[in-house]
């Protein structure tokens, strides 16, 4: 089964802040014992997502 996921502007650009080590844990790098560096970095970019594409609680298309 295969499905097509449709991004309106899916080729824009936009900025999302994040410290080195957000970074480091999106890229796959482990930090042992300190999860909430991956965590917040998840956050920072649903967020951001949110507010571009005021996302709350609608199915992507």
């Amino acid at each position: 089964m295969s499905s097509i996921v449709r991004i309106p502007q899916g080729d824009d650009t936009m900025k999302v802040e994040l410290t080195v080590k957000e970074m480091m844990a999106l890229a796959g790098i482990k930090f042992n014992n300190n999860h909430s560096v991956e965590v917040s970095a998840k956050k920072k970019l649903h967020e951001a997502l949110d507010v571009h594409y005021q996302l709350e609680d609608k199915p992507l298309n």
